[in-house]
């Protein structure tokens, strides 16, 4: 399905076409097209340095762009107009509060600031800090913190949200819980941008996905449609060394570890044939497993071969 046959009936949040941003002689945006639909969560990867905080900035309004078009609900960004950023809500990486606040105060405090803010109970219910509501910010775990990031960046009850990597140093537990806060915001028919370096986070929680590398949208669309693009399942096996060698139709290469790596285009098919030679022939498969391509897996690719880098 291609971008237009997917928004064909859908109201676009986020417009863009044609996006460029050069600092001198370097290209930091070079000509990207973007569509985000309302009501989705998309998700903007890329290494460090391929544009995605620039991009971000211009759709937030933060900074100005070369040329190209961008509308954001229905508003140019660039234009600073305060009624289109009460729509709005931005949560970036790191939010500097009051740590001697509550949370409470905090979040009372940005709702102060927009004329139809979200209720303070549902926001302390939306992110999970009913239980935290008079403790002060400074004595907040890291993911209670980042909880309370999204509280701010809710307070105004925004029609689209940025998430700056939202679970950046959590452990797995904390990330988990982060996951599902950001699905409530789905269900509240909110619009999320999530930038993450986490493939799968973004595999977990976006409808869509773009690629970003040096500055350009290499590869878009579903994560699981993306991560199967022009790939194969991988299936992985041990023989016996008494075994006989495999029949033609299943054309194994070792992997230098002593075990066989078959390519699968269809799994079913290739796990039934390969079983039933190994039963026909009496011989315990060891190791057996079935890999399927992964989102991180097309981001290590696409970056290798266009020279992104990583941190």
């Amino acid at each position: 399905m291609t971008t237009s046959q997917h928004h064909a009936n859908a109201e676009l949040a986020i417009e863009v076409h044609g996006l460029r941003k050069t600092y001198g002689s370097h290209d930091a945006v070079r000509g990207i097209d973007l569509q985000v639909a309302s009501g989705e969560v998309f998700a903007l990867l890329g290494p460090n340095g391929a544009g995605k905080t620039t991009t971000v900035e211009i759709l937030e309004g933060h900074r100005t762009r070369s040329s190209g078009q961008v509308s954001v609900l229905g508003h140019d960004p660039g234009l600073n107009d305060r009624a289109h950023k009460q729509r709005v809500g931005i949560v970036l990486q790191s939010t500097s509060v009051d740590q001697y606040l509550s949370v409470e105060e905090t979040i009372n405090q940005f709702r102060g600031y927009y004329p139809q803010p979200l209720p303070l109970e549902d926001l302390l219910d939306l992110v999970g800090l009913r239980d935290q509501r008079r403790e002060r910010v400074k004595k907040l775990s890291g993911g209670q913190q980042r909880r309370l990031d999204v509280a701010i960046g809710l307070a105004g009850n925004p029609e689209l949200l940025f998430l700056d990597e939202p679970t950046t140093g959590f452990d797995p537990a904390a990330r988990r819980g982060a996951w599902e806060m950001v699905r409530g915001l789905k269900s509240l028919g909110k619009t999320v941008l999530l930038t993450t370096h986490y493939m799968e986070e973004a595999e977990y929680l976006a409808d869509r996905v773009a690629i970003l590398v040096q500055g350009q949208i290499v590869a878009e669309g579903a994560p699981g449609d993306l991560a199967l693009r022009d790939r194969t399942t991988t299936v992985r096996f041990r023989l016996p060394d008494d075994a006989p060698s495999l029949p033609n139709e299943l054309p194994a290469t070792p992997d230098g570890s002593g075990a066989y790596l078959l390519a699968a285009d269809n799994p079913t098919r290739t796990l039934h044939s390969l079983t039933a030679w190994a039963v026909e022939n009496g011989i315990e498969l060891e190791e057996l497993t079935v890999t399927h391509p992964t989102l991180e897996d097309l981001f290590i690719e696409l970056v290798g071969e266009t020279g992104g880098s990583e941190e």
